[in-house]
């Protein structure tokens, strides 16, 4: 049973802890990687493109490869519905089925692509070294024109440097589930997590679930956190890797040039989330010009399988598609009700920042 996994990461840390003087394992798994800290000064073949008006429009491929822009690779996809472009990133590990009780609301007002990432489901593998800008620029290759992005976790800091690079084809940002600007104690703790994977990759997924599912959700649906574990478990160890590693650092490479993101943008997280904090999104609100972070009362990461109506609902809101919004409303203004669909919910409450 899921629940009886608990003390998997707690029974691993002395191993974890032992590991460090040496960091073999970790330095191999990661060697070639971004580094966790980044001025918009370093790194330049991997920097974000200027602000929206400041050069020219993005090259061509040939010509962009030349530059030394990320080459993309073709995600797996499918698309759903119709109306306004809206895209669904994923988090690390996990895949586009993530979505699925999402779906059918989103689907109803919007043409939806579900992507899965480099590295994740059907799509190509990830090698070690790939880059947010990659991931960004293969998920920029699917898009023909302004689309509403959605990104949860990792994809949320996709989205942010889709943002950067592409604004041409972001309509607005719905940022799910996202770190921003970690404090040392929590880069600390998310890299316990990352040498966990390398050490005993079967214990960091289980941990994972326990970390996700409180022990009432799992008991309401103990089929839903088997099947969140058996897609962490069917991972291609390397390229879960490799992108957790972009996971694990690029929100520190991101940070800065944060202010330059144009689309109307939204934060939302758990209340309860560990990881991906109501102060990150309320971090993210203050950082993006226009910012709003929303907070959901009693839940966790997994926002779209935890309370899939409501933030259905939100993303609607924001992309001005929900059936409680006026004519003419601005995206990324919220009307209408929200709902939950866990028992003892409630409506989840926002900050703004202009």
């Amino acid at each position: 049973m899921v629940s009886d996994m608990g003390g998997f990461e707690a029974g691993t840390r002395a191993r974890v802890a032992a590991s460090r003087a040496g960091r073999g394992p970790v330095a191999a798994a990661t060697a070639g990687t971004e580094p966790s800290e980044r001025t918009p000064e370093a790194g330049a073949a991997d920097a974000p493109a200027d602000p929206p008006g400041a050069s020219a429009r993005p090259e061509g491929p040939g010509r962009a490869a030349r530059a030394g822009a990320p080459v993309p690779v073709a995600l797996s996809h499918e698309a759903h519905g119709d109306g306004p472009e809206l895209v669904l990133l994923h988090g690390v590990g996990l895949d586009r089925h993530l979505w699925d009780r999402c779906l059918p609301a989103l689907a109803a007002r919007h043409r939806v692509t579900l992507v899965d990432l480099r590295g994740h489901g059907a799509s190509p593998a990830a090698a070690a070294g790939v880059s947010l800008a990659e991931l960004a620029a293969d998920v920029a290759a699917l898009l023909s024109g302004p689309t509403h992005v959605v990104g949860f976790s990792l994809g949320a800091l996709v989205a942010q440097r889709l943002g950067l690079d592409r604004p041409d084809l972001t309509a607005s940002l719905t940022l799910v589930s996202s770190v921003a600007d970690r404090s040392d104690e929590e880069r600390a703790a998310v890299e316990l997590r990352q040498e966990l994977a390398v050490q005993d990759f079967g214990a960091s997924a289980w941990a994972a679930v326990d970390r996700w599912f409180s022990p009432a959700w799992r008991a309401q649906e103990p089929g839903l956190a088997r099947q969140v574990l058996d897609t962490l478990l069917a991972n291609d160890r390397a390229s879960y890797l490799a992108c957790y590693q972009v996971f694990a650092t690029a929100d520190a490479g991101l940070w800065p040039w944060l202010p330059r993101i144009a689309a109307p943008t939204m934060a939302v997280t758990g209340e309860r989330d560990p990881g991906s904090t109501p102060a990150m999104s309320h971090r993210l609100a203050e950082r993006i010009p226009g910012g709003r972070a929303v907070i959901v009362p009693g839940a966790r990461h997994l926002l779209p399988l935890e309370c899939p109506q409501e933030l259905a609902d939100l993303i609607l809101a924001h992309t001005g598609t929900h059936p409680g919004t006026h004519t003419g409303t601005r995206p990324g203004t919220h009307t209408g009700t929200r709902s939950r669909t866990r028992p003892g919910s409630h409506p989840g409450h926002e900050s703004h920042r202009s």
